[in-house]
Parts: structure tokens; C-alpha cells; sequence
């Protein structure tokens, strides 16, 4: 896959945002999910109108899952399924 399609909302200091850090990095996502840290302005706006309340999120198009066990649950599901739509 050539393009990014899940945005992963994220705080640097956050140890929640740095566990679905290390798990895109280590599942080689990198290529699929683009990393928003919520200290720029157009990251936290995006991230406040899909909803979002807790870090990390992860925006898959129609669903922003939320905190760390719905982000890496979801990231399992793209890397067992080899697919987005899980």
C-alpha cells in the first residue's frame, strides 16, 4: 500500500500514544498510519471533530477508536487481517 489511510492522534509524553507508537513501528506500519501530535493546532482540531477525548486515537475513516486497548486492537486487526476494513 502506497498511502497512508488510519491517522493515529497522539501525544509525545503520552506512555498510552508511545505503546501504539512502538506497536506501528514494530508491526511495520509505518506505511499505513500517519503519526498527528495533538501539540499542532490542525492535528487537535481534526482529532476534536472526529470526537476525540483520550489519547491515542486512531481515525480510520469512520471510526475514531480510543485509548490505548481500542488503538492497538484495531492496529492487530490491520496486521492479522493484512486489510482495513476489519
Amino acid at each position: 500500500m502506497t498511502s497512508a489511510s488510519l491517522e493515529l492522534f497522539h501525544r509525545i509524553a503520552d506512555k498510552p500514544s508511545a505503546a501504539a507508537r512502538r506497536y506501528i513501528v514494530d508491526h511495520a506500519l509505518e506505511d499505513r498510519v500517519v503519526f498527528r501530535n495533538l501539540v499542532y493546532a490542525e492535528a487537535e482540531l481534526d482529532w476534536t471533530l472526529h470526537g476525540g477525548h483520550s489519547t491515542p486515537a486512531l481515525w480510520d475513516g469512520t471510526h475514531l477508536h480510543q485509548g490505548a486497548e481500542a488503538v492497538l486492537a484495531r492496529l492487530q486487526a490491520v496486521v492479522n487481517l493484512g486489510r482495513d476494513d476489519a
